[in-house]
């Protein structure tokens, strides 16, 4: 069981001038969002500014928020902006063209 007092973590999505999306896990978005705002954040957005946060969701303990992370990273650009409209990961499609196969068995008797 979940103590009381563990810190609440939070997803949240980054987009720096140059369009890119930077998607990272914290307890509190707001003084993260400053960190990365002052360039002593991620290393990955020093010197793309200025930064806009374009998502954040409340999610849980760390681990479920690293999950969710990491699901999130897998995704494409499209995918992402999906996400961000809906606040849900998209579902998977089936391919358009998928090849079904059947068996048939011979019930003959011998």
């Amino acid at each position: 069981m979940e103590a009381e007092n563990s810190p609440v973590w939070s997803l949240y999505i980054i987009e720096t001038r140059l369009g890119t999306w930077y998607t990272g896990i914290t307890t509190d978005v707001n003084a993260r969002f400053d960190k990365h705002e002052k360039g002593t954040g991620a290393k990955n957005l020093r010197g793309k500014g200025p930064l806009k946060l374009v998502f954040n969701q409340v999610v849980g303990t760390r681990s479920d928020a690293a999950k969710l992370e990491w699901q999130v990273k897998q995704l494409s650009k499209a995918q992402k902006r999906q996400f961000v409209v809906l606040g849900k990961l998209p579902t998977r499609e089936l391919p358009t063209k998928c090849a079904v196969s059947t068996l048939t068995t011979s019930t003959a008797a011998k």
